[in-house]
């Protein structure tokens, strides 16, 4: 509690610190008038360094000003930009400023001559009302990894050794791909964000309170991964080549193309990467007597290696019928193949450590995905201020896990005992929905729609059991099992805004039907299971900008994550001899109310409090079966708090030199009961930093990383710290239109995964070692004169496919 109590008289003093710079610091007035030599309302206006790096920006009011405060010392400009007029800049300014007032005119574009524009970099971070947008390529440090490793490092996100994605210290998190669900979750989605590269990658959203308009799934909120689009005129392309290494070679291809031309947009996307990967497991588990005296002790040592194969094409085409109608379609199709082996060796020891016998386990794993997409959208403007949007999304996987084990006792009277086990599945979603958006006015925003999908899924896990060379199939444990879910949901939202207050408040209604049913055999019954339930999720927020420079913000939501498919599927899924993973037919969904306050000082300094309460929350559970078999399962284990305190910070000390950093700090306690009463808590701290280097026009460099303190996600699981430290080198070639990057991530080897889990009756101390030490040399190159295309749709399916994988 004195830690808690300092936590909080730090943000309270930052909260100071801010308003007192805020009254310390000179304010510059910018005017903007337009061809007339009148006032230009709501045009933007930007604050940027003499190096174009984005400090601020600001809207202007009906007087056409807008102030802005006295950055550090620098050189400076101010950028002014309106739909339909030339951007307009001032003369270049040196804080601290001499001037009050600057004054800047913009002319319609077709009153100016062709003069080149100077626009500002993007930064690698920015806050925006409701969500953190991470641009992809202001990062040099982001070259060549993969989007999981991209997710790594970006600012409260924290992926575990199983994959799973937390935002802001929240577990279960929604995961989309422009606007649409990656339809997968636990190792599904691990191999699918795996297999994609960085250079696919255009901006990361994370948004942790998203609006009624969105799905209610997702308690810990939205992480939306936008891929690369061209937007020009005529035929176009772009180019990218990644080679990296670790232990193995690692290659990552992107190709982008797009021609345009008249009322027709073409557009298409392919990339193939091809990597091997390795992971070292070290597992020391003690078994325990109701004194918690040792009573054995099983060690093991698991040497992974995985050759990953990724290829993904997209193709669609935007008809633009008339000034008021669009019509898309596009497809894509992903393929994934993963061919791994293992060697583990567990050995059995007595309390003082001598060898009782030890076990050899050899296994091989094939895994293929293949992914099938399609879409269908339509746009109608209606008048000016109605608009309406339909989209249809069609989906289909195909997933193909096939197993081979074998074990041998090593020690005298060995034996050898095998398990080959066929896992195909498949999954097929369709999702229709609407959106209907009135504006009322120059300041009210009225949306409704609904949404409609159904899924369908069948699994099947047939084994064979080996005894020396004899197969016998193992029915106890074979399955098949048959899924299918309807949701349907409706929604309203009303937004409204002001210079001074903005507002938004929502309500979304999901109704769920879905049945199981759960096939049986000669050794075995049949069973099934069916649920129906309906829940409202209220959402909104409002926002105070008091001048400026401050903003305030408060949001408050309800959501929902529904257990995935494959986690109500009760087969069995062998880790090792000793231990597998099943699934539960009675998981309940999970409910959460979070609650947000934030404060933004003038880009520089964002900080917040949040408070969260999930109940019926999702944990991993471990449960004993015989002497010495542990099964992992998930269940719902009762409710979990988290407080949560973050401060962001954005400063350029030099000219040269730009700086990003973030800093969480959550408190969890976890309350449920798993045999016995169980109470957990844990301090969490979460650091990202990055630093920026100009050195020349033309090359660049980074240093960045991140550190994780002690953290807990699961009732019975605390995870050690760890971090890692990354470095970079840009170059510009061709006149900027090309590039070349090297990255080193993981520079000192620290990123390990390990921690400590509690059974029944049984501790056990974990360490995973995987590649994160990567190197890698990119090449970028473009073509194509810049022209903005309408935003193409984002399609209907939003929450359904994650839930398909285990």
């Amino acid at each position: 509690m004195n830690r808690l109590k300092s936590l909080l008289w730090l943000f309270l003093s930052l909260f100071t610190m801010a308003s007192a710079a805020q009254n310390k610091s000179k304010l510059i007035r910018v005017v903007v008038f337009n061809e007339k030599n009148l006032p230009f309302e709501n045009v933007t206006v930007q604050l940027l360094s003499a190096k174009n790096v984005l400090v601020k920006s600001g809207r202007t009011d009906k007087k056409g000003t807008v102030l802005f405060s006295e950055p550090v010392k620098g050189n400076y400009y101010f950028l002014a930009k309106v739909i339909g007029y030339e951007n307009g800049k001032s003369i270049q300014i040196k804080s601290p400023f001499v001037l009050n007032t600057i004054n800047i005119k913009i002319l319609p574009s077709s009153q100016v001559l062709k003069d080149v524009v100077v626009e500002g970099k993007k930064p690698p971070i920015q806050h925006i009302q409701g969500k953190i947008v991470i641009n992809v390529d202001a990062g040099i440090t982001n070259t060549g990894v993969s989007v999981l490793e991209l997710l790594e490092k970006s600012p409260g996100v924290m992926v575990d050794k199983d994959g799973a994605i937390s935002l802001q210290g929240k577990p279960n998190v929604l995961v989309m791909i422009d606007g649409k669900p990656t339809y997968l979750s636990g190792g599904e989605l691990t191999n699918l964000l795996a297999g994609m590269n960085s250079s696919q990658v255009n901006q990361i959203e994370l948004m942790t309170n998203p609006s009624a308009k969105y799905d209610a799934s997702g308690n810990g909120g939205i992480i939306n991964i936008k891929t690369k689009k061209l937007n020009q005129d005529g035929f176009n392309g772009s180019v990218s080549i990644v080679g990296g290494w670790s232990r193995d070679y690692k290659n990552n291809n992107g190709l982008l193309l797009n021609y345009k031309k008249g009322k027709l947009n073409a557009f298409a996307a392919a990339n193939f990467n091809i990597g091997n990967s390795f992971t070292d497991i070290y597992a020391n588990r003690n078994y325990l007597d109701q004194n918690k005296n040792t009573t054995a002790v099983l060690e093991q040592n698991t040497a992974i290696a995985n050759l990953m194969r990724y290829k993904f094409l997209k193709a669609g085409v935007d008809f633009y019928a008339s000034k008021t109608t669009t019509i898309g379609f596009s497809a894509s199709g992903t393929l994934i193949n993963r061919d791994g082996n293992s060697d583990a060796v567990a050995m059995w020891k007595k309390p003082n450590g001598v060898l009782d016998s030890a076990i050899s386990t050899v296994s091989n794993t094939f895994y293929k995905l293949k992914n099938g997409a399609a879409n269908l959208n339509f746009k109608q403007l209606i008048g000016k201020n109605h608009e309406l949007s339909v989209d249809v999304d069609l989906l289909r996987y195909n997933m193909n896990n096939n197993q081979q084990f074998t074990n041998r006792l090593i020690l005298a009277n060995s034996y050898t005992q095998g398990t080959d086990i066929q896992s195909p599945s498949n999954l097929k979603i369709f999702s229709a929905k609407a959106d209907y958006t009135i504006r009322l006015g120059k300041n009210n925003t009225l949306e409704s729609g609904f949404k409609s999908s159904s899924i369908t899924t069948d699994n099947k896990a047939d084994f064979i059991s080996i005894n020396e060379l004899i197969r016998t199939p193992d029915l106890n444990r074979s399955n098949h099992f048959k899924y299918k879910e309807n949701i349907n949901a409706l929604y309203t939202s009303f937004e409204h805004k002001t210079s001074k207050f903005n507002a938004q408040i929502g309500m979304r209604f999901e109704n769920t039907d879905y049945d199981a049913h759960q096939l049986g055999n000669s050794a075995k019954p049949d069973s099934s299971f069916s649920r129906s339930y309906a829940n409202l999720f209220p959402s909104g927020y409002i926002s105070y900008q008091a001048d400026s420079l401050n903003m305030f913000t408060l949001t408050a939501s309800r959501r929902i994550d529904r257990p995935p498919y494959q986690k109500l599927n009760p087969f069995t899924f062998i880790i090792n001899k000793y231990t597998i993973q099943r699934g539960n037919p009675y998981i309940l969904p999970q409910y959460s109310w979070n609650l947000e306050l934030s404060h933004r000082y003038n880009q520089l300094l964002t900080t917040t409090v949040s408070y969260s309460v999930i109940n019926n929350y999702f944990s991993q559970l471990f449960l004993s079966e015989g002497s010495d078999i542990l099964i992992y399962t998930d269940g719902n284990v009762g409710k979990m708090k988290n407080l949560g305190l973050s401060a962001s910070l954005q400063i350029s000390p030099l000219k040269w030199w730009l700086v990003n950093g973030q800093g969480n700090f959550n408190y969890k306690q976890l309350d449920g009961y798993q045999n016995v009463n169980y109470q957990s808590s844990v301090n969490q701290f979460q650091f990202n930093l990055s630093n920026q280097f100009t050195i020349t026009k033309t090359l660049n460099a980074e240093l960045s990383g991140f550190y994780i303190t002690k953290a807990r996600n699961d009732l019975q699981e605390l995870l050690y710290p760890t971090g890692q430290i990354s470095a970079a080198i840009s170059k510009s070639i061709f006149k900027g239109k090309g590039s070349l990057k090297f990255n080193a991530r993981d520079i000192f080897f620290t990123q390990a995964m390990e921690g400590l889990t509690d059974f029944p009756q049984a501790q056990e101390y974990f360490k995973l070692t995987r590649d994160s030490r990567l190197f890698f040399l990119s090449f970028s190159y473009r073509f194509g004169k810049p022209l903005k295309l309408p935003k193409r749709s984002t399609g209907s399916a939003n929450e359904e496919m994650k839930r398909a994988g285990s």
